[in-house]
């Protein structure tokens, strides 16, 4: 049988707010009890890999560790040890970011850093002030994702790395690089850590998750398999509006256990007209910053008026 690897979001596809999906469970022990390699990817760059996995532990899923998690803030990491070895930045974010850039000895400079790294969590204008002058000295603008908010519950949002990113080119004139889903780079090495996790590059690679605009394109992008759950932010019916599309669909993660189980694919999403039980939000305005046209063009700074 093909050796398949699955890289899996987290919020909507294994947890909704502090609840586990149903089925769940049974899937992550199908994966460990078939030797799956499998990943978690996310773009949330504040909590580290340890906090995920006990996370997930008092959600009732033992036997994870660390390395079963890559974070957009890892990716970070890993992007600036690949392309700038040596450099600084001046970090607007929280724990998990600073600890990856801490274990990859990347220092924090105040002074004349080269990165603004910019991830989820709360911040000053003092700290903001701060990034703007950086940026104004020459500084380069990365955010560890483009999510402008991020789902806390079924009636609440929080702002993301995208908002503070947005703030930041809105005040500077210059654009920000936006690592994270659904960039390559974040499926690149996701797939590198995979091929680790596996002890060789496994023969195909599917994406498992809950968002259009960042797991299922990254994925098509990247050349790999995805698997759209309906049990987070997107809903069945507005999936034909995007020109990619999921390999499949499914209801939850929980379809694919037997499957695992058994090596025969379970049958395909039997009703079509059936609705998503997830997230939906009746915010106006885009989620993700990739969606904005000409990301190559710097936004035209406003004048200052005396």
């Amino acid at each position: 049988m093909m050796k398949t690897g699955y890289l899996i979001d987290m919020d909507g596809v294994i947890y909704r707010e502090n609840h586990l999906i149903p089925g769940v469970t049974q899937f992550i022990q199908a994966l460990m009890t078939t030797g799956a390699p499998f990943l978690f990817l996310t773009n949330n760059s504040a909590p580290t890999p340890e906090d995920l996995a006990v996370r997930l532990k008092h959600l009732g899923i033992s036997g994870l560790s660390a390395r079963h998690f890559y974070t957009s803030a890892l990716n970070t990491a890993d992007f600036l040890c690949e392309t700038d070895p040596g450099c600084t930045v001046f970090v607007i974010g929280e724990g998990g970011l600073l600890a990856a850039l801490h274990e990859r000895k990347i220092a924090s400079d105040a002074i004349q850093p080269r990165y603004v790294v910019v991830g989820e969590g709360t911040t000053t204008m003092d700290r903001l002030t701060k990034a703007h002058e950086c940026i104004e000295k020459g500084a380069r603008l990365l955010a560890t994702n483009p999510d402008n908010w991020c789902p806390v519950s079924s009636d609440k949002t929080r702002p993301g790395a995208g908002a503070t990113a947005a703030f930041l080119e809105a005040s500077t004139g210059r654009r920000a690089y936006y690592l994270g889903k659904p960039n390559g780079y974040m499926f690149h090495r996701a797939r590198r850590k995979l091929a680790d996790l596996a002890l060789g590059e496994p023969e195909q690679v599917v994406m498992i998750g809950d968002t259009m605009e960042t797991d299922i394109r990254g994925a098509f992008e990247a050349g790999m398999q995805s698997y759209l759950v309906l049990s987070g932010s997107t809903q069945f019916e507005d999936v034909a509006d995007y020109v990619y599309q999921p390999t499949r669909i499914l209801r939850s993660v929980a379809e694919l256990t037997d499957e695992l189980r058994s090596g025969k694919p379970a049958d395909p999403l039997a009703h079509l007209g059936m609705s998503g039980n997830g997230f939906r939000s009746s915010k106006g305005g885009l989620r993700h910053q990739t969606d904005i046209f000409a990301l190559h063009k710097p936004r035209p700074r406003p004048a200052m008026t005396k």
